[in-house]
């Protein structure tokens, strides 16, 4: 008698993350718009009935996708969600957030974008994970004595990442492997760093640890150094 195949255990979680993933690579693509639940279930390879069970219409499954991409880049750029209350400014590394933004944005820059057009289009950009911690994080700062007074938080938050997210249309260009790609990255941090300290960071009030990753002298000059 042949025995029955068994089934494999059902993962409900992995399952939604599968469908996530195709979501981000067709959100990266075609856009909100170019989304449909029968195409991210094909690409998934999972039957538009399953689907459905995660995501009961399209706009949900958009929302959460762009909730999932808030996720990933919180935790490539600022670590784990969990520890957030536990940061202070004043130990924060600026260059290396800068950096690790830069570098995510490189790797995913159709899908940053993306995600950065959602954001500035919804009516309340607080509920973003990521959107709420680094806004957040510039108005804490701005309260500091590390900062130059009148710093417009929302306006300081938008201008700063447009740039993370646009720097790759320019980097890609000049870039072949994933060594250049880091390099880029620094190369971006450094000049956000030193705008900055031209700027909105106090360089009477930064170490100068900060200073020399921008290339500035310690005294806090602003003549650049050779």
């Amino acid at each position: 008698m042949k025995q029955a195949r068994a089934r494999r255990p059902r993962d409900p979680e992995a399952t939604r993350v599968v469908i996530l993933e195709a979501a981000c690579k067709l959100l990266a693509k075609d856009g909100p718009y170019g989304i449909s639940l029968s195409e991210v279930a094909l690409l998934a390879g999972v039957n538009r009935g399953t689907a459905y069970q995660h995501f009961e219409t399209r706009e949900r499954l958009i929302d959460e996708t762009v909730a999932y991409v808030s996720d990933k880049l919180y935790r490539a750029v600022l670590g784990d969600p969990e520890a957030a209350t536990d940061r202070v400014v004043e130990q924060v590394d600026m260059f290396a957030v800068t950096r690790d933004l830069a570098l995510f944005a490189m790797r995913n820059p159709e899908l940053c974008r993306v995600w950065l057009l959602q954001i500035l289009a919804s009516s309340d950009p607080s509920s973003d994970i990521f959107w709420r911690e680094y806004a957040g994080s510039i108005a804490r700062f701005a309260a500091t004595e590390l900062a130059e007074p009148g710093i417009d938080v929302e306006v300081f938050s938008i201008i700063t990442l447009a740039a993370h997210f646009l720097w790759p249309v320019w980097a890609h260009a000049h870039s072949d492997c994933g060594t250049e790609q880091e390099a880029q990255a620094e190369r971006f941090a450094r000049e956000m760093l030193r705008l900055s300290l031209r700027g909105t960071i106090r360089t009477d009030k930064v170490s100068p640890a900060v200073l020399r990753a921008a290339a500035l002298p310690a005294d806090g000059d602003s003549r650049p150094t050779a």
